[in-house]
């Protein structure tokens, strides 16, 4: 072997890193062509969904709170100033 001539090892892997790098380029390609006009039609509905989802669970948070902490105690009948 010289040192132009790569280890058969080495050939393997370099191939494999051309498949891999061809494979990145056909994803990115469907990703751009496939994915990215479907997310820009269909955008702003999936946060609307989200925004109105994240309103029921900020609701559910405060009426668990405030269910938590329950009614402000009576007061004091032998203490009137707190």
């Amino acid at each position: 072997m010289t040192k132009d001539d790569p280890r058969p090892w080495e050939q393997q892997v370099r191939e494999a890193a051309l498949r891999a790098e061809e494979e990145v380029r056909r994803v990115m390609t469907y990703i751009n062509d496939e994915v990215v006009p479907d997310i820009r039609k269909n955008g702003s509905h999936a946060l609307r969904f989200a925004a109105e989802e994240l309103q029921k669970l900020a609701q559910r948070m405060e009426e668990r709170q405030s269910a938590a902490s329950g009614p402000p105690p009576p007061p004091d009948k032998d203490n009137p100033n707190p």
